[in-house]
């Protein structure tokens, strides 16, 4: 049957009809309403849930970064009781095993803080390179400009055998992160030193080129871990995940402080303490002239 032989609904007919259909989309509407109010209820279940596992992880890690250190452990082989790597020519560095430090051997702190810094080891040896000894803290922005400004002839020098560079990285700026960045990057040093010394350059030059703002948290221990495998280091993960040498970075520093140390960078030139304000070239050249 066609439609134009279709029965005419009467006017009740297509009113109940209208209604059914209104009530169909009624319904139809309410359940969707109801599915979305789900999914949505669903939805900040989820983003609770991964905020909530967010602010855990951030909590346990800052738990772990400023959980008590040891007053004494190993020192990294190929570095000194004072906090030390020597860097000799190219990626040599001056070997040595590793031993042991601890804040009970230390001296006491002077009374007074004394008018001439002595840094041990840094003394000038007769016929022995110029001795460069740095002290250091990776979240230092002068410390960087101190690289950005000396290191290719730094480099030159170390290389014509003129002179030794001696970093010494301590964690005076921990205060300055909320993570004891510089504590953690002397960390990762220390660690590199340890198991691939020849990388150890590299890694200090890293480090400062991604150097963290003052007041941030710093570099976190996964991408430490990743900058040590891009300077070509071997595996340093249980290391940093160990805080291994955390305790021999804390000794260093407090040495540091005790014979006088007050800031970042303090160098050392054959012993004498470089002012921070003479040409530092004026002052190495002095220094290499005299050895002639």
């Amino acid at each position: 049957m066609s439609p134009a032989n279709e029965p005419r609904l009467s006017k009740a007919e297509r009113t109940a009809q209208a209604r059914e259909k209104a009530r169909a989309i009624r319904e139809a509407q309410l359940k969707k309403d109801k599915r979305n109010k789900l999914l949505i209820g669903w939805g900040i279940v989820v983003a609770v849930v991964a905020i909530l596992a967010v602010i855990a992880l951030v909590v346990t890690q800052n738990i772990a970064n400023n959980a008590p250190i040891a007053d004494q452990g190993p020192t990294p082989a190929n570095a000194n009781v004072h906090g030390g790597v020597t860097l000799l020519k190219g990626t040599d560095v001056t070997k040595s095993a590793a031993a042991t430090v601890s804040l009970a051997s230390l001296p006491s702190a002077p009374a007074t803080a004394p008018a001439v810094v002595t840094a041990p080891g840094a003394e000038a040896e007769s016929g022995k390179p110029v001795k460069v000894v740095a002290y250091i803290d990776f979240i230092c922005p002068i410390c960087k400009n101190f690289e950005t400004t000396y290191n290719t002839q730094l480099t030159q020098l170390r290389n014509d055998g003129k002179i030794t560079l001696e970093y010494r990285p301590i964690g005076f700026l921990d205060a300055s992160s909320t993570t004891n960045y510089s504590s953690r990057a002397a960390n990762a040093a220390a660690c590199v030193a340890n198991t691939s010394p020849d990388k150890y350059s590299a890694l200090i030059d890293m480090l400062y080129a991604r150097q963290p703002a003052e007041g941030s948290a710093g570099i976190s221990d996964n991408d430490l871990k990743k900058l040590a495998t891009d300077a070509g280091s071997a595996n340093i993960d249980s290391c940093i995940d160990n805080k291994t040498y955390r305790p021999f970075v804390k000794v260093v520093t407090k040495e540091a402080s005790i014979i006088g140390v007050t800031g970042t960078p303090s160098v050392f030139v054959d012993g004498q303490q470089w002012d921070n304000k003479t040409d530092f070239t004026t002052v190495l050249n002095a220094a290499i002239a005299a050895k002639k």
